[in-house]
């Protein structure tokens, strides 16, 4: 099968099972989020297994982030988060392992921070009252549209690398498509069903277009520092779960952020 079959496969499936469990929420989402957590959390183990990061606390981490998230809030989303770095330590203390304890536990936290918070800002957003499932809905088909707005575009038209030391596939001209298709999707959802103002849906668009190519460098990044070509096959030709979630997880953060400045969360 080609990549891009495959890819449109794995998309027509995963795309409407994930909406759907969106639209249904509560702890429905929350398991869906748990899953790709721990699913993301191993590829990540895998691409930093150098680093000997304590994987138990980091998905003890996560998933407790998660649960705080989706129980109490951001404070306790932060309370189960922080507690990666006891945990970390107990089991660097207890396991017979070589690395530095300083390593160790940030890599360890680097990973319950990165999956874990960033999936718990999707549940954050679907709590928002009364528009939460809009936004949610929102940021998930915004970063969609942007990806693959900026995959043909790239493919078709692209001639000037945006990141030729981390991605080299990644152009400023699928960047340029990929924005304008991510800002549509913002401003179409989010002003046109009277949730923030034009130039707050605009602005929205505009800040997960960025936060979004960001996510995906963020783990580019890692697998060039980690000399590790990919982090996973499980999505066919999308790559593993991490290569699914490394945009949502920064975009879904920015805009939890956003609607809470203007007072929308």
């Amino acid at each position: 099968m080609s990549n891009l079959a495959s890819r449109v496969l794995v998309a027509a499936i995963g795309l409407p099972l994930v909406l759907g469990l969106v639209y249904v929420g509560g702890w429905w989402l929350f398991a869906l989020a748990a899953v790709a957590a721990v699913l993301a959390l191993h590829e990540y183990s895998l691409l930093v297994r150098s680093l000997r990061p304590l994987v138990p606390a980091a998905y003890a981490g996560a998933v407790l982030a998660l649960l705080g998230a989706h129980l109490g809030g951001v404070d306790w989303m932060a309370a189960g988060f922080l507690a990666t770095i006891p945990l970390a330590f107990v089991l660097h203390w207890i396991a017979s392992t070589r690395q530095s304890a300083t390593v160790a536990i940030s890599s360890t936290v680097l990973g319950a921070g990165w999956i874990g918070l960033g999936l718990s800002f999707v549940l954050l957003l679907r709590a928002i009252p009364d528009h939460g499932r809009l936004a949610t809905f929102t940021v998930l088909l915004a970063v969609f549209a942007g990806d693959i707005a900026a995959f043909f575009a790239g493919r078709l038209i692209g001639r000037h690398r945006l990141a030729p030391t981390l991605s080299p596939g990644k152009t400023w001209e699928g960047f340029v498509f990929g924005t304008a298709a991510t800002v549509f999707v913002a401003f179409d959802a989010l002003y046109k069903r009277h949730y923030i103002s034009v130039g707050h849906s605009l602005l929205l668009g505009l800040l997960i277009a960025i936060a979004a190519p960001l996510g995906d460098l963020f783990e580019s990044g890692l697998k060039r520092d980690m000399d590790v070509k990919d982090s996973g096959r499980l999505l066919g030709g999308h790559g593993g779960m991490l290569d699914r979630l490394d945009a949502p997880l920064f975009a879904a953060t920015v805009a939890y952020f956003f609607l809470r400045a203007i007072g929308q969360a």
